[in-house]
């Protein structure tokens, strides 16, 4: 029987055979070589192994897959080559169409893998038709990336001084996720008199430092000692973490406490109130703690010493605590002993002397104050007048007066005790607005004893400075085909003045920009300076604008300056590139020529663009959108060349069409579209003959075609509204005819002036008369019916009648299906009485309303037969009488 069976072969390369083979329960039997039948599957048919190092960009190249495994792009592409990975994350990419291995995904070796070395991944890269499964292992190799670290950023030890020489004291290790030489090697301790590093390692490899204390600590000399712990790797470059280790220093009590002094003076005036401060001493005891505590007293102190002062026994603040009499005492010496909590003890002197005191201050009274001058007042100016008194007597009542030195004051003396204060200097009220003015008075006493008052000085301003704008020049960028009264930016200016001498106004200064003023350009808001566009700028007419602002004061005189302004109009992409070569002729047929020699890379013609925008707007890039042939040519992206990909061969068309786009960079972009048409021949006749047909450019036929059925679709509505019309005119004109049957409306008939032979000589009747002819088509009998007379002399008819006088008048001569006339009644309206038959008849006549063969027949019975012919009949007896008398 058949069966198929595979093996593994080094575990690179799966082998399968198709045998043919005779199994039975004991063993299986190969029949041999010669009747096997060998057939491949699928084939793990090579292993190749990368390394590269870890945090590569994304598309960073691992390897070339193709070349490595023997493999050409036509299998790859043809395969459909996919990786296949049981991992999560896609670290590689493999790209078929370059057969190359890419990065996919940021790799973090210490991410992957942590702590293991060395570190990999595997997948495998399967193609079918046949099936082959590749496997790819990528190592990852450690780059050091990470510094070492310390958990806490300070290590806090304490000491005592009394700690012996040799001793340890653990330090905290750092860490470095790095692997292999890029991981911790060393520590490093700062130098120091009293210790020394030494490093250990544990079994699994990690360092770690112990501190040695190599001499004694001594906390008087070194209370506190900073030292930094350093952690360096072995990378290149080295990196390095730091840690601080801040050191205490236990004492011992081993010193006595050491006044700073041997010897303290003070004084003190008399009849100084009680508490009055007169020294401090200070005892200082090098050691901590309990052991540095110093508490202070009074010793062998003489008199009443101990009634007049007091010291604080921890601060050794010596302070009064009774009256002191200049008279009765004038030094005071007390000894003072210092001790701390061990016994131990210091002494010192403190020698005070009272001073006599001078205990009345002077006084100042104001006698003229202007608080308000202007700043343009000249130097020597009067501002106040004052008078000073001290009820001290001799020296202690000998006054002086002063100013602060940085004032633009002095003090003049005038009379006896009296003082002018003065201005010194010119004054600027945008220096300093306002002074505060303190005048001291102080006695020669001893000490001296003053008195102080302030006077408030304000300063008027004066329109002396011009406007100042904040920059030196503006400038400011619009972007083109901007919105007419957009705000562009705002400017301002400061005036140092104030009030109404502050305020500013802004005007354009007149210039010209192409031609045209500046205001037809841009407009500024004379308040508040904000500068508006006029108009819609455009970048290809006009690229910047500079003008000059004027800001003007409200002073009188006003005071103004100037300053530049530029505005830069920003280009935007509003213009589509322009195809400069080839050249669109529209009718005629332009033809690059391209030999069936030229071999790969062979440059057909070169578009060429340009783009009048400006930046990134004007970066042109080409690309073919259609072509005849897209396997043969090929179009550069940024220079717009067109050339072969491949040998031109004797089965490419002579005629090839292609389309190129032009594309601008801008956002949107814009574009633009030639048609190059391309001539693969070895000669002229060749290209003219197949030329000569060449079909026009099809938006030119496109645009033909649209117009010529715009054209048909015109004519065949013109055609098809002149149809309805006509069919509506002639539906109106029927509908007429037949509410003219039946219609109700009045009419107002025509009489000839004939009618006057026979009614008289107003050729109208005597009576007005009202009547109704009713005449039909499809009738044999017409009415004619006569109602009441109206107002005015003329014949109206009644609105039930369906025909009209005129419509009778003119069918006089026109064959009528209408031979019968009934007249219902006749009355004459001024007397009710019937009007007699003879002028009725003779009326008709005379209208025309008798037509031959017509029956009138009145509605008592009474019928005239044929009344045509009597009408004749005296028509033409009237004629022969009007002969006769002429």
């Amino acid at each position: 029987m058949s069966q198929g069976f595979c093996l593994w072969l080094n575990y690179e390369c799966i082998v399968c055979f198709y045998v043919q083979a005779w199994i039975d329960k004991s063993h299986l039997s190969v029949l041999g070589a010669t009747d096997a039948t060998f057939l491949l599957f699928f084939c793990l048919s090579g292993q190749i192994r990368y390394s590269v190092p870890e945090e590569m960009k994304k598309g960073a190249l691992i390897g070339n897959v193709a070349q490595d495994l023997g493999l050409d792009l036509t299998r790859l592409r043809s395969g459909r080559a996919r990786i296949v990975s049981g991992e999560t994350t896609q670290y590689t990419e493999l790209k078929t169409d370059k057969g190359i291995l890419v990065v996919n995904e940021r790799i973090d070796r210490e991410e992957l893998c942590g702590d293991t070395a060395p570190c990999s991944f595997s997948f495998e890269i399967i193609l079918e038709n046949p099936i082959e499964l590749h496997r790819v292992t990528v190592e990852i190799l450690d780059v050091n990336d990470h510094a070492p670290t310390f958990k806490n950023k300070v290590i806090n030890l304490e000491i005592s001084e009394s700690a012996t020489v040799g001793s340890h004291f653990d330090l905290e290790s750092a860490y470095d996720p790095d692997a292999g030489i890029h991981g911790l090697q060393n520590y490093v301790l700062s130098p120091n008199d009293n210790f020394a590093l030494k490093q250990h390692s544990n079994a699994d490899g990690t360092r770690f430092a112990v501190m040695i204390l190599q001499k004694p600590l001594d906390r008087e000399l070194k209370p506190h000692l900073s030292l930094k712990l350093i952690a360096v790797d072995g990378g290149t470059p080295q990196r390095s973490g730091t840690v601080n280790i801040e050191i205490t220093v236990l004492d011992a009590n081993d010193n006595p406490p050491v006044f700073n002094q041997s010897l303290y003076k003070a004084t003190v005036a008399e009849n100084a109130p009680l508490g009055t401060y007169i020294t401090t001493v200070n005892a200082s005891d090098a050691d901590s703690g309990s052991n540095g505590l110093v508490t202070y007293t009074f010793s062998n102190v003489k008199g009443k010493s101990a009634e007049k002062f007091e010291i604080d026994s921890v601060s050794g603040r010596i302070t009064v605590v009774g009256n002191i009499d200049f008279e009765k005492d004038k030094k005071f010496e007390i000894r003072v002993i210092a001790k701390d909590q061990g016994g131990l003890s210091d002494a010192t002197k403190v020698v005070i002397d009272v001073v006599d005191i001078n205990d009345n201050a002077p006084i100042i009274n104001i006698m003229s104050f202007s608080n308000m001058i202007s700043e343009d007042v000249p130097p020597g100016t009067t501002i106040a007048v004052f008078n000073v008194k001290d009820a001290d007597s001799e020296r202690n009542g000998q006054i002086t007066c002063s100013l602060d030195s940085s004032l633009p004051f002095k003090i003049q003396s005038s009379l006896t005790d009296y003082y002018n204060l003065l201005s010194h200097v010119a004054f600027d009220r945008e220096t300093k607005h306002e002074y505060n003015i303190t005048i001291t008075a102080t006695d020669s006493g001893s000490p001296p004893l003053s008195t102080k008052t302030t006077l408030h000085v304000k300063i008027s301003d004066v329109n002396d400075n011009a406007p100042r704008f904040t920059k030196p020049d503006y400038s400011a960028y619009v972007t083109e085909n901007n919105s007419p009264g957009m705000s562009i930016f705002s400017m301002s200016a400061r005036d140092s003045d104030w009030n109404q001498n502050a305020r500013i106004s802004y005007f354009l200064e007149e210039t010209e920009v192409s031609g045209s003023p500046i205001s037809s350009y841009v407009s500024i808001n004379s308040e508040t300076g904000v500068v508006h566009a006029v108009r819609s700028f455009d970048y290809e007419q006009i690229k910047q604008l500079v003008f000059t602002v004027r800001a003007q004061d409200g002073g009188s005189p006003p005071l103004s300056s100037n300053v530049t302004v530029k505005i830069l109009i920003q280009d935007q992409n509003d213009n589509p590139p322009q195809v400069l070569y080839p050249v669109q002729t529209g009718g005629s047929v332009v033809a690059e020529m391209v030999p069936r020699s030229a071999d790969v890379g062979y440059l057909v013609t070169k578009v060429v663009a340009v783009d009048v925008d400006s930046g990134q707007n004007a970066w042109l890039s080409y690309k073919l959108q259609k072509a005849t042939d897209r396997a043969l040519f090929e179009v550069g992206s940024q220079n717009g060349e067109i050339r072969t990909i491949r040998q031109v061969s004797d089965k490419d068309a002579v005629k090839q069409r292609l389309s190129v786009i032009v594309e601008d960079n801008g956002q949107p972009s814009r574009s633009a579209t030639v048609i190059v048409n391309v001539a693969v021949a070895d000669s002229f006749p060749e290209v003219l003959s197949e030329f000569s047909d060449f079909p026009h450019d099809k938006e030119y036929n496109d645009n033909l075609t649209f117009y010529l059925v715009l054209a048909l679709a015109v004519v065949s509505f013109l055609f098809i509204t002149c149809l309805v019309v006509i069919i509506s005119v002639k539906i109106y004109r029927w509908r007429q005819s037949r509410i003219l049957y039946h219609s109700n409306l009045p009419v107002i008939p025509y009489y000839p002036p004939r009618y006057s032979d026979t009614l008289g000589t107003t050729g109208t009747l005597q009576h007005v008369y009202n009547y109704e002819v009713c005449r039909t088509t499809d009738s044999r009998k017409s009415d004619c019916k006569f109602g009441r007379g109206g107002s005015q002399n003329v014949l109206i008819m009644d609105p039930s009648c369906s025909g009209t006088m005129q419509r009778m008048q003119s069918e006089k001569n026109s064959p009528l299906e209408v031979t019968a006339m009934t007249i219902n009644s006749l009355y004459c309206f001024d007397n009710k009485e019937p009007l007699s038959l003879d002028i009725l008849i003779k009326a008709l006549c005379n209208v025309g309303h008798i037509a031959p063969k017509c029956l009138v027949q009145i509605s008592d019975g009474t019928q005239i037969n044929d009344p045509y012919s009597t009408c004749h009949a005296d028509k033409t007896k009237q004629k022969k009488s009007r002969s006769s008398r002429v």
